[in-house]
């Protein structure tokens, strides 16, 4: 049996199969996917809708779950501008538990991750969006402007 297995491994060498390269590094992804969500978070603090906003493709086709269902980058950019129409009502906001899964494609390189985690606003102004504490399931997508969020469900 040991030589059977052995003989195949041979014959896929000799024939040039190799297995597929992970020419992207899962921990060089992870990372600059921890550092989108660093920028986000940092912007939100900073008041700065319009930065937070950049972790999401700019598309039709992304996505927002919450309380309703939005499609569209250009309508969720406006959810959050109506939602939060000042600082006080943005408040302080702080991710935790943040758990990164890379997901690469047959070809071994990542073009998608999946982001769980938890997120908490310390605020003392709330506008039409009252939850200050929840979790939330993203999916990402490596493009060519860098890892950006296309579905994004928070509860």
């Amino acid at each position: 049996m040991r030589f059977a297995t052995l003989a195949l491994l041979t014959g896929l060498v000799i024939a040039g199969f190799t297995a597929p390269a992970f020419a992207n590094d899962d921990a060089t992804d992870v990372a600059a996917i921890r550092k989108v969500m660093s920028d986000t978070e940092a912007a939100w603090n900073r008041g700065d809708i319009e930065t937070f906003a950049a972790g999401y493709k700019d598309s039709p086709d992304t996505t927002f779950v919450g309380a309703s269902v939005r499609k569209g980058f250009q309508p969720i950019l406006a959810s959050y501008r109506k939602n939060y129409a000042n600082k006080d009502q943005m408040g302080k906001l702080t991710y935790s538990d943040i758990d990164v899964r890379v997901l690469p494609c047959a070809d071994g390189k990542a073009q998608y991750a999946i982001v769980t985690g938890r997120f908490h606003l310390d605020r003392s102004a709330h506008g039409t969006a009252a939850k200050d504490d929840g979790i939330f399931s993203l999916v990402w997508e490596k493009t060519k402007d860098g890892w950006k969020m296309i579905h994004d469900h928070t509860s």
